[in-house]
């Protein structure tokens, strides 16, 4: 029976609790003190395209699962919310290196002003010509134009074998134009398609598309 359908012929209260069992409870945690700092730096400087909270909780689950020797890159640094939350998850290790690059030098500068720890590497570039010689990498956060709106292709190319990519803002904004409706939906198909991934789209945060490459 359709899960409608199913409700439906419930009583009031029993349609209550079942619905309750499709929503996750939220539960308020405490973001991580370099997450706090970021985010207070991008409230002072009016930044808005920070990582979504659910969308940097996502990452610092994935950035604890990596083994020793991996690399993780982040395209679009923004103030550094995103790489707080995965730094965040892999302190006190220091066998994991992070390479988070931002094109814009003022937006750049003000992720340069956090206390970052030595296994995090601030780049101020293009994040395409990142891509073009940083080698590969076991975790991706594509958060910049470069590399996810276009670029994609160099992104799934940077990825080591069984590497996981994460892309987000896969949720439609009111304000979006045409263009920008049309290039989420080119990074949707490429990703969900492509035979060198395996990939799952989650109503998560912002939106999420989480992919793993093939060996």
């Amino acid at each position: 029976m359709p899960l409608a359908s199913c409700l439906a012929a419930t009583s009031s209260w029993t349609r209550q609790w079942l619905a309750g069992l499709l929503e996750c409870p939220f539960v308020d945690t405490p973001a991580p003190s370099l997450v706090r700092e970021a985010t207070a730096r991008a409230r002072r400087a009016g930044f808005s395209l920070s990582c979504d909270p659910a969308v940097g909780r996502l990452l610092a689950v994935l950035a604890a699962h990596l083994p020793a020797g991996a690399r993780v890159l982040e395209l679009g640094t923004g103030t550094g919310v995103g790489t707080a939350w995965i730094a965040s998850a892999l302190l006190p290790r220091t066998d994991v290196t992070v390479i988070t690059v931002e094109k814009d030098p003022g937006t750049a500068a003000l992720a340069a002003q956090g206390d970052w720890p030595g296994l995090v590497e601030l780049r101020c570039a293009d994040a395409l010509a990142v891509l073009g010689e940083a080698g590969r990498f076991d975790l991706i956060f594509a958060d910049a134009q470069g590399g996810k709106w276009e670029g994609l292709d160099r992104t799934i190319a940077a990825l080591a074998p069984h590497g996981m990519l994460i892309v987000d803002d896969m949720t439609a904004a009111p304000q979006w134009d045409t263009e920008q409706h049309a290039r989420q939906q080119h990074v949707r198909q490429v990703l969900m398609t492509s035979p060198l991934l395996t990939s799952v789209e989650l109503r998560h945060g912002s939106g999420v598309i989480l992919s793993t490459r093939q060996a």
